[in-house]
């Protein structure tokens, strides 16, 4: 592995269709020689939503992270750092999977909901596997994108993102989703 795509924003090219991947924006959180790690930022998944709904008395939105481990829940905090247990992504964002001390924070009002994120499930890939599907150019590597990654997020981001990097990807931004109806 000659480079690192930690921090970096992966978008899904048109390529990839009907899977959990498709029009996908996803944030890598660590990549080196053991693989990449990464979540998915614009999955929202109502049945988690609804399964959270138990635990609170407003609405809670859950996110597919990825196809891996989906009944591992994880944590993308803005701000303050009310656990011990976390991997910093920015020096204003960290990801945990501290669910006592999260609920608890937002509870007891250390923390606003909104300033978390909800992650059922990750993404992940074997050694080299990232590299060779961005040489595939199954992704597209965004290297700067000023994100907050707790925001709600839809379809939009990526159709968004797609916008803002001009050129080819316009013509991607406005495909439809299933791109064989082009």
């Amino acid at each position: 592995m000659n480079y690192s795509y930690k921090g970096k924003i992966l978008i899904s090219t048109p390529d990839i269709s009907g899977d959990i991947f498709s029009r996908s924006v996803i944030l890598v959180i660590e990549h080196n020689d053991q693989g990449a790690f990464g979540l998915i930022l614009n999955k929202k998944n109502g049945q988690m939503s609804n399964r959270f709904k138990e635990y609170f008395d407003f609405k809670i939105e859950v996110y597919d992270g990825g196809p891996v481990e989906n009944d591992k829940i994880l944590f993308i905090v803005k701000g303050k750092k009310v656990t011990e247990i976390y991997t910093e992504i920015t020096h204003e964002f960290y990801l945990t999977e501290d669910i006592e001390n999260i609920i608890s924070a937002v509870l007891n009002g250390e923390l606003s909901i909104h300033d978390v994120k909800i992650f059922s499930g990750y993404s992940g890939w074997s050694p080299m596997q990232l590299d060779n599907e961005i040489q595939k150019k199954v992704w597209t590597v965004v290297d700067v994108y000023n994100l907050d990654y707790t925001l709600p997020n839809d379809q939009t981001l990526w159709k968004s993102i797609m916008q803002n990097l001009g050129g080819e990807f316009l013509l991607w931004a406005n495909s439809p989703e299933d791109i064989s109806l082009n």
